[in-house]
């Protein structure tokens, strides 16, 4: 089972696992390193150009970093993210740490990607290292049999 949590977007709006569960859609967490840093732009605008693909009536994007909602919600705002930036900032990395995904030597949480169903299943996971981005094409496929 996924573990719970409840983070703030960039508007500093709780969000939780729960709340997106609990509507019957599935989950697709996208764990990044940095707000305004390269990779992790180019893979969130890269969402967000095909969000239709990744969010829709079944599923929402919940992308999550250790950066503050302050950096989120600038960055949510200069790069035209309309998605959900989710807050780890505070306790630091405690949501990427129970996906296994923080590093605590960086402060950060590395590239990871689960697909949580409905009744709390991880139904896909994807742990790239820093430098090394995601293959989104995997995402669909995932998608495409929940």
């Amino acid at each position: 089972m996924a573990p719970a949590f409840e983070l703030p977007d960039q508007n500093r709006t709780p969000v939780s696992l729960e709340s997106v569960l609990g509507s019957g859609r599935s989950a697709l967490l996208v764990f990044y390193p940095f707000a305004f840093s390269g990779i992790c732009g180019g893979e969130l605008s890269a969402v967000q150009s095909s969000l239709a693909d990744f969010q829709n009536s079944s599923t929402q994007v919940l992308a999550i970093s250790c950066d503050p909602t302050f950096a989120l919600g600038a960055w949510a705002s200069s790069a035209g993210f309309t998605f959900p930036l989710l807050s780890d900032f505070w306790p630091h990395g405690d949501v990427a740490s129970s996906y296994g995904v923080f590093n605590p030597a960086k402060g950060m949480a590395v590239r990871g990607t689960f697909l949580v169903a409905p009744d709390g299943r991880v139904s896909f996971a994807e742990v790239n290292q820093p430098g090394e981005p995601r293959d989104q094409d995997g995402w669909r496929r995932a998608l495409s049999v929940v």
